[in-house]
């Protein structure tokens, strides 16, 4: 067997003022490398790696692609190998402290770096005991009852004497991550800086489970039960929607900023909880060597997002099919956010002539002589396209022919001529306009 030890310093993310993933996060990213993952001492992170190095090419270039796929760039992450997990955090402490390891291993390595052996330093400091080896050779008896079974347990471990077993971590279905802040949050900018740390973490769960996120919600934990007299809810929250899944954390940290600027705390916040609600597999991002497909600049949906976010979902809305027969009725406004109803399919090739953008409530046109106006008069280029439809329903039916005209000032409308029948009183056509082309 072959183990690999990570550490990543909390001091250097301190200095550096990086917030580090939650450890159950750095676990999940390691699962990219092997299924044998494991936390030992809430210190390091343990990679069983014997099965899948050659898949990797070899220990050396697994280990340089530890290094490049480092999910915090910003702290270089320490790394040791060793025939079994305690020997390679062995390593991995000694490297930490700026030490060589010992030719010979196990025994060589410093009696200090075995975590079963540091409550008994002073007693086996005094035995003359100054190394795993010094301690392997005393008697198998007179150790256990002297010192218990777990030092001689680890020992056998060390020298591969005992199975090297561990929990191992597993990726869960559903993202979700708690954190207690460390000072009391009293306002959005407190959350967002937590909750980068939170968002870290779900970065790399999207990643390993293969998807992206639709919606997301951020709860925090009020720290006081009453205001003023009033009773305050246990918790508060903010939920994200987007129109795509995503991995991009920094869309999702600007929808979230924008929503916690609106959302007022009713109280001193002291937790922080992250939850996925809905995800959605991950197809990747295509790229293209065309420079027209490379734009700068922030992607329709997600400027779109980010404005509904900013002045509510009600006030960004965009225009939807619907199956209907009459014009005026085949759209319709909704929030720019809400998923498209299942029943509306792609429009028939008949509707290609129709606008994207129809009146709500179609403007009768003035008339120069016979020919409507709408910025100056009208020229027809297209039709008639005859429209007989309603009479099933209530109300007078609609009998009408459209055309496609060009508008001097306007460009190209959508209109329509009332044709006479017996619905009309009056037998003088009147003109309206229904839409307009982009």
């Amino acid at each position: 067997m072959h183990w690999i030890a990570l550490r990543w310093p909390p001091e250097a993310a301190a200095a550096k003022e990086v917030p580090l993933p939650s450890p159950e996060a750095l676990g999940w990213w390691a699962l990219q490398f092997t299924p044998r993952v494991a936390w030992i001492d809430g210190e390091a992170l343990l990679l069983e790696v014997s099965a899948c190095e050659r898949l990797w090419g070899g220990r050396l270039a697994l280990m340089r692609e530890i290094a490049r796929l480092n999910p915090v760039p910003d702290v270089p992450v320490q790394r040791a190998q060793g025939a079994t997990s305690l020997v390679a955090l062995a390593r991995l402490r000694m490297f930490a402290r700026g030490e060589q390891p010992p030719q010979e291993l196990p025994s060589g390595l410093p009696l200090e770096t075995l975590s079963a052996a540091r409550e008994h330093l002073a007693v086996l400091s005094h035995l003359g005991c100054r190394s795993w080896g010094d301690v392997e050779k005393l008697p198998r008896g007179g150790l256990v009852r002297r010192f218990g079974k777990a030092l001689r347990a680890a020992l056998d471990v060390a020298y591969g004497l005992a199975p090297d077993s561990h929990d191992w971590l597993q990726l869960p279905d559903v993202f979700e991550q708690k954190l207690e802040l460390p000072a009391l949050a009293e306002g959005a900018p407190q959350l967002m800086w937590s909750a980068n740390r939170l968002l870290a973490a779900l970065q790399i769960w999207l990643r390993a489970r293969q998807r992206g996120v639709l919606a997301l919600e951020l709860q925090w934990t009020l720290d006081l039960k009453r205001l003023d007299g009033v009773a305050l809810p246990p918790h508060q929250q903010v939920t994200v929607r987007t129109a795509e899944p995503t991995q991009d954390m920094a869309h999702l940290r600007r929808l979230l900023s924008e929503r916690l600027a609106l959302t007022a705390l009713a109280a001193p916040a002291s937790w922080l909880r992250l939850r996925s609600i809905e995800t959605a597999p991950w197809a990747g991002a295509s790229t293209s060597f065309l420079p027209e497909d490379n734009r700068k600049g922030d992607k329709l949906h997600e400027l779109v997002e980010r404005l509904s976010a900013r002045l509510g979902p009600q006030q960004v809305l965009r225009a939807v099919a619907r199956a209907d027969h009459r014009p005026e009725c085949r759209q319709a406004w909704q929030p720019a956010l809400h998923k498209l109803p299942a029943e509306a399919g792609p429009p028939e090739a008949a509707d290609a002539i129709y606008p994207p953008w129809l009146l709500r409530e179609p403007l009768l046109l003035d008339m120069d002589g016979e020919r409507p106006c709408y910025q100056g008069p009208l020229r027809k280029l297209i039709g008639p396209q005859r429209v007989e439809t309603g009479w099933w329903g209530e109300g007078q039916p609609a009998v009408r022919d459209y055309y496609i005209a060009q508008s001097p000032g306007a460009g190209l409308v959508w209109i329509y001529r009332e044709r006479p029948s017996s619905c009309f009183t009056s037998d003088t056509p009147r003109w309206y306009l229904q839409g307009l082309y982009a």
